[in-house]
């Protein structure tokens, strides 16, 4: 009876489960056995233990900086690497969360490009295009930005493995569409042109073309033009075609600028009104 007592009491000032393991074991099996992503009905189920109990243990574990909770319910585990961050990088666990969401995702813009070897400037944030919008995971230093495309799921990618599993990306030329499509995401046109001059060193006239066509005729035309400034003329030409084919109209290098007095570059019908100027 006393040991009942005990373990009663233990259970209330500290959420251990008496019966069953304890989240702290829980955290060291799933790690043994390679996965550091868990949610909080998995950490129930597992410990067996009451559910305000097993999320008491959760607290405290996180307190301890043994894990972190990007997003409500969805825990990582981070390993001592990495404590600096207070969070595993996410690369480590977007795969994860977005098969518990049951959306397709794949990483984007500055992200996929810093992958491809386009490294001039390391992405703040981690991009991550999704079909709908959603607020940014914001977990210690670690953020993750999503950027909705409604037609994202038709998109190119390919799969890349990191030490956490495969992880999708944009495929470069892709990746090269959606920065001159994004380039509010993307550190402006100028940024943008930096990070293609480096970027075209992955891209294949083929493959450009075929996602030129699953995308707005006048990111072809910015990206043509943009392509030319930095010495890429060979990846410009293979857009020709399909700019002088589609384009109806002529389209501003920048949407927001005031397109008067902007000169006009007729092959891809582009109002050229502001000078992009990539970084040396």
């Amino acid at each position: 009876m006393r040991r009942f007592s005990e373990c009663i009491k233990k259970d209330i000032l500290y959420a251990e489960n008496c019966n069953g393991m304890r989240a702290s074991e829980y955290i060291r099996d799933l790690a043994a056995s390679g996965s550091y992503h868990f949610t909080t009905a998995d950490a129930i189920k597992a410990i067996k233990g009451a559910p305000p109990a097993v999320r008491a243990q959760l607290r405290r574990l996180k307190h301890q900086e043994m894990i972190a909770e990007p997003v409500r319910s969805f825990h990582v585990i981070v390993p001592s690497e990495h404590r600096r961050l207070g969070c595993l990088p996410a690369e480590h666990f977007i795969d994860q969360l977005m098969k518990i969401w049951e959306e397709p995702y794949y990483v984007c813009l500055l992200s996929a490009a810093e992958r491809h070897g386009a490294a001039h400037q390391r992405p703040q944030a981690t991009q991550v295009m999704v079909s709908k919008n959603r607020q940014t995971i914001e977990c210690g230093l670690v953020r993750v930005e999503f950027i909705a495309r409604g037609d994202m799921d038709k998109m190119p990618v390919t799969r890349i493995n990191t030490p956490r599993g495969v992880l999708r990306y944009s495929t470069p030329e892709m990746t090269a569409l959606e920065l001159v499509g994004y380039p509010g995401h993307a550190g402006g046109l100028n940024n943008v042109a930096t990070v293609l001059s480096e970027l075209s060193e992955e891209m294949a006239t083929d493959k450009l073309l075929e996602a030129a066509k699953l995308c707005p005729v006048s990111w072809s035309q910015r990206l043509g033009h943009i392509l030319e400034l930095v010495g890429q003329e060979d990846l410009a030409q293979a857009l020709g075609p399909l700019v002088s084919k589609s384009a109806r109209s002529y389209t501003p290098l920048r949407r927001a600028a005031n397109i008067a007095g902007g000169s006009r570059d007729s092959r891809w019908k582009l109002i050229v009104n502001v000078e992009v100027e990539p970084d040396e």
